[in-house]
């Protein structure tokens, strides 16, 4: 039995930057009938309001919801009929400043710079800087096969690794890579959940695409949570469906 489940956001839950289906709304409210849930991404709050908040069905348990955008470096609950933030942690402008210098040049030195873009490929998320190859109105196909293995953005990520040292640089979504402070991972904003939510580490566990080492979900299987990588939204409903069934 598990007190709390958490869940990743793209690729998981939802199509990238897509709002939940219907069935994956209704899921959630049969899953926050016996257990708290939780969904961190990178993400900021905006798109988690259009994305989660917005597209649960009325019945919906929202006060057994935590929400976490940019990989939990804020938390938003849901108290009085309105969501809330409870927290956030936010990037100097001088590290802001030295963190799009480094995309700008990382781009140029890996050579992955797409022939056709669809908006703005750098988002400041405040806590969170987070670059999309694509753009951030990307369409989801195209997305899709830009990198699906993960391949190209490993390349990038390893040479941010180099000009960015003291930061999180973990891959995220389809197409983004997602850069925190040192130490601010999946993992950093599970621990603070544990400490908002007074639920153990033990009693949660986490579902998610990304669930191998780089991938922005591996922090939460490195701190030991019991994991389940799903391929797509339609497998992680069977999952929530599964552990309604054993938690009834």
């Amino acid at each position: 039995m598990k007190d709390l489940v958490a869940f990743d956001l793209d690729g998981t839950l939802a199509e990238s930057k897509q709002p939940l289906q219907e069935p994956m709304g209704e899921a959630l409210a049969d899953l926050l009938e016996v257990a708290h849930v939780a969904v961190i991404s990178g993400g900021d709050w905006p798109q988690f309001q259009k994305q989660v908040a917005s597209r649960l069905p009325a019945r919906a348990n929202r006060d057994k919801l935590w929400l976490m955008p940019t990989t939990g470096t804020k938390l938003y609950v849901h108290r009085d009929g309105e969501w809330t933030a409870v927290y956030a942690e936010l990037f100097d402008d001088a590290t802001k400043a030295k963190i799009l210098k480094a995309f700008d040049e990382s781009l140029e030195a890996t050579g992955f710079v797409p022939e056709q873009t669809w908006g703005e490929r750098i988002e400041d998320r405040g806590s969170q800087i987070t670059f999309s190859a694509l753009g951030q109105q990307a369409p989801v196909k195209e997305k899709e096969h830009w990198d699906p293995k993960f391949e190209k953005r490993k390349v990038i990520q390893a040479d941010l690794k180099q000009r960015l040292p003291g930061l999180s640089i973990n891959m995220g979504g389809a197409t983004s890579i997602d850069i925190t402070q040192e130490g601010v991972d999946k993992a950093y904003g599970l621990k603070k959940l544990r400490d908002e939510s007074g639920i153990a580490l033990d009693k949660m566990m986490f579902i998610g695409d990304a669930i191998f080492p780089g991938g922005n979900d591996y922090p939460a299987k490195e701190l030991g949570l019991d994991t389940v990588r799903v391929r797509d939204p339609e497998e992680t409903i069977s999952v929530i469906t599964a552990i309604v069934a054993c938690q009834k």
